[in-house]
């Protein structure tokens, strides 16, 4: 039974990571990365589908994204749905490619970002804690319905701690290494 809830509080915790860990990826370096136009959606004969797969995206250098429509007519939705994003980029239509440069960031955006980070980091170590409580209460329930014993509940309250460390780490260093890549371009 205590292996069951570990199991789960685990899994949880691995989950709220991967959203922090997700946040990061949208968040703009002023490096080109294909990640910063994932979320777009495009209108395609009426249903709204993921700009990758109405398009080839691709990053040519560090600071433009090209993104190559597969049919011409899909040029006008795919530049207003990456305007429309509010992502802060400008896209440039060609009429067969649509390009959209990546600005360089100025010192107080990139504060800014940090800032953006550390918060979205703080998120994902308040999820991590609330884990942990349920657990703990889980646990608590569970030793006086299933009267296994006390020592056996505080073992996993313990192994419960030892993974919210472990995972408050993991965000600890995503941030060390996004707050480097923001600073540094």
């Amino acid at each position: 039974m205590v292996k069951d809830i570990l199991k789960e509080a685990e899994h949880k915790m691995k989950k709220a990571v991967d959203v922090v860990r997700q946040e990061f990826v949208k968040i703009r370096t002023g490096k080109a990365t294909t990640a910063l136009l994932d979320g777009i959606k495009v209108e395609y004969y009426g249903t709204m589908m993921p700009l990758n797969q109405v398009a080839t995206v691709s990053t040519p250098d560090i600071r433009l994204i090209t993104v190559t429509p597969w049919e011409k007519g899909m040029i006008a939705p795919i530049e207003k749905a990456i305007l429309t994003a509010n992502l802060g980029l400008n896209p440039i239509n060609d009429g067969n490619v649509i390009k959209v440069p990546i600005p360089p960031l100025n010192e107080e955006r990139r504060k800014d970002l940090v800032k953006l980070i550390k918060k979205f980091a703080e998120d994902g170590r308040i999820a991590l804690r609330n884990v942990r409580r349920d657990a703990i209460e889980h646990l608590k329930k569970s030793e006086k319905e299933e009267h296994f014993s006390e020592d056996e509940r505080k073992r996993g309250e313990e192994e419960v701690q030892k993974l919210v460390e472990k995972y408050i780490k993991e965000i600890d260093n995503l941030v060390a290494l996004k707050e480097k890549e923001i600073m540094e371009v």
